[in-house]
């Protein structure tokens, strides 16, 4: 059996983004969006030995444009409401590389939850590519997420994201650890971060864990956090430790 096409899945992307921002695509205006998603989608799922009904899995999915186009529109009005340097919505739709990975991400997790295999990693892959943005396509994402510049961002599988919250350059929510079985392969149980709601998280941050940053909270920058946070709080770098020189030539 043949592999899934990546330049399918790229045309089946562009199609995706025709058909939620339709006034911000050079996709041609007498293309059929939905129907060519269809067949295109099918036609990839059909490579997959694991799918039984490649046009049932595409019908179910192309049902779900509405609302993946519902939560992408939140997402991009997340971004004109939280950058001062946007002037439009055309700017935030053509100039945003998290409007690219909300795309992918969006459609992959819609596919991740319809029980597909490899298809949801290579489209969330393919935006990581050109965005500098890794979310695995199992990350649970609520509404009005943005992402301000982006690269190096790292969103782990069993994450969960409220509403409203931000990420800047750099953050990871990510494993502290993980889980082995009697044969030491490692067990995919939760392990990343649940963010709520109003959760602002500044650039190279980790959060790490299967912990809980409690709602209207703000991490800073370049913070280490592998605990528990109650809503409201204010999670600041600690204070730099100077030494004067270094010691038996041991550096750092």
């Amino acid at each position: 059996m043949k592999a899934p096409s990546i330049s399918q899945l790229k045309r089946l992307m562009e199609l995706v983004g025709y058909v939620i921002f339709p006034d911000y695509s050079d996709v041609p205006a007498w293309t059929n969006g939905p129907e060519a998603i269809r067949a295109i989608l099918s036609e990839q799922l059909s490579t997959i030995s694991e799918i039984d009904d490649p046009a049932k899995v595409a019908d179910d999915f192309v049902a779900a444009l509405p609302e993946i186009s519902r939560l992408l529109h939140t997402d991009a009005d997340a971004v004109m409401h939280n950058d001062p340097a946007v002037k439009s919505m055309q700017e935030v739709i053509l100039c945003y590389p998290v409007v690219k990975v909300m795309i992918n991400h969006r459609t992959a997790h819609q596919l991740h939850l319809q029980g597909v295999p490899i298809i949801p990693r290579v489209i969330a892959e393919m935006a990581h590519s050109t965005t500098g943005i890794d979310i695995h396509p199992a990350a649970q994402i609520g509404e009005y997420f943005s992402i301000d510049h982006g690269t190096g961002v790292v969103i782990g599988a069993t994450s969960i994201i409220g509403n409203h919250v931000m990420l800047y350059q750099g953050v990871t929510l990510g494993a502290k650890n993980f889980t082995y079985d009697e044969n030491g392969v490692p067990i995919d149980v939760p392990r990343h971060p649940i963010l709520e709601d109003h959760v602002t998280v500044y650039s190279n941050t980790s959060i790490l864990g299967r912990v809980r940053i409690g709602h209207h909270t703000v991490v800073g920058g370049n913070v280490w956090l592998t605990h528990d946070v109650p809503p409201h709080s204010r999670i600041l770098q600690s204070q730099a430790i100077e030494e004067p020189y270094f010691q038996d030539g041991a550096g750092i």
